[in-house]
């Protein structure tokens, strides 16, 4: 076996033809079919994404209006599923609640079992518009809030902070929350929609396919990053300490720093670069830049160090994505369900890109252990 090549993690391999996104890790480039993410986040609204995703190409402002109507109208939860949520223990990881919440759904879908195309479509749908109410009710309900229903004439993002904090969205928050999740839209065959892709390769609905990018999703070497590097932030708790706390704990070697550094990007993520100046705004906006100034001092600090210089490790889009929900005032936890519900549009278009065109993912493994034992009865063992 000396002429195998093991590709541990699966690193280098392409398995399958992608219309949706482009991942130039060595230029720090992300175009979504055909377009900068810069430019998608400076102008697009997050539906308009998703009708890029799933069509190839921008809506008109009729079809764009339809689109975010048609989300509208399917976003809402069943109120047995709420009910569920609101008998689960308070202090459940958001990100488990929104995978059992997922699985769920699939139970009052009329589409559920239906795995052709138009159903897909259909699901894909109600799960776009669904997740982002099941982030927010879960935000209201872990503090023992009642959940506010999504409103018809709103979008994704006005619908986020509204039903957040039932009262009208504040332009400000709502632009940070559109930009961020056109941002974390869709990003190649990253951890989460590789399990997904896997699920429907075996003839699996949508629902299920889902529920496996929320369980990849939930670690924090995916997903969780942000809550981590916040964590961090709040560790350091002053920018006076930063050079201190580098010193102690990334000169030393003992720590990392959690948001800088990225499996594919060997230049700055570009969603950072954006992701940066929205966090700066919202600091000063706010009046509070603590964290912001912790953030970007911390970062300076590691790009100057020899260490990071050495390994092209840059801030990802996780590092200052924590500062952009934070300073939302949304509870760290809670990064990763706003995650989930922002790469829905890719994961589903994933999922109908795979069903389109299937073939079952099925990788094999070197085995290395022992052969032709002998077997010996319990008894002589």
């Amino acid at each position: 076996m000396a002429d195998v090549t093991i590709h541990k993690g699966l690193d280098n391999v392409i398995i399958d033809e992608s219309r949706l996104s482009l991942v130039n890790g060595a230029e720090g480039k992300l175009v979504y079919s055909g377009y900068k993410i810069e430019d998608l986040a400076a102008n697009a609204l997050y539906e308009e994404v998703v009708y890029l995703l799933w069509n190839g190409r921008l809506p008109n402002k009729a079809e764009l209006e339809l689109l975010r109507a048609e989300i509208a109208e399917n976003a809402f939860v069943a109120p047995e599923i709420l009910e569920i949520l609101k008998h689960l223990p308070k202090n459940s990881d958001p990100m488990a609640v929104m995978r059992s919440a997922v699985s769920l759904l699939a139970h009052y879908d009329p589409d559920s079992e239906d795995t052709s195309a138009e159903a897909n479509r259909r699901k894909a749908v109600r799960l776009n518009g669904q997740a982002v109410t099941l982030a927010a009710a879960w935000a209201r309900i872990r503090k023992g809030l009642g959940p506010v229903p999504p409103r018809l004439d709103l979008n994704l993002a006005q619908n986020f902070i509204y039903m957040l904090r039932d009262e009208a969205p504040e332009a400000s928050a709502v632009n940070a929350i559109n930009a961020y999740m056109v941002l974390l839209t869709e990003h190649g065959m990253n951890a989460s929609t590789f399990s997904a892709r896997v699920t429907v390769s075996t003839g699996s609905d949508m629902h299920s396919a889902i529920v496996s990018a929320i369980g990849t999703l939930k670690g924090p070497a995916h997903g969780g990053a942000n809550a981590e590097a916040m964590k961090m932030f709040l560790e350091i708790g002053d920018p006076a300490n930063v050079q201190t706390w580098f010193d102690e704990n990334i000169k030393s070697g003992k720590r990392r720093i959690m948001g800088i550094g990225h499996r594919v990007y060997k230049a700055l993520d570009p969603r950072a670069a954006v992701l940066r100046d929205r966090a700066e705004a919202l600091a000063v906006g706010s009046g509070n830049g603590k964290w912001f100034e912790i953030a970007d001092k911390l970062a300076i600090l590691a790009r100057a160090n020899e260490y990071f210089i050495e390994r092209n490790l840059h801030p990802n889009v996780d590092y200052f994505s924590a500062i952009v929900l934070y300073t939302l005032d949304l509870d760290v936890d809670m990064f990763t369900p706003l995650f989930a519900m922002s790469r829905m549009a890719g994961w589903t278009a994933h999922i109908m890109e795979q069903a389109a065109n299937n073939r079952l993912v099925r990788p094999d493994v070197l085995y290395t252990g022992p052969v032709d034992l002998v077997w010996t009865s319990l008894e002589e063992r």
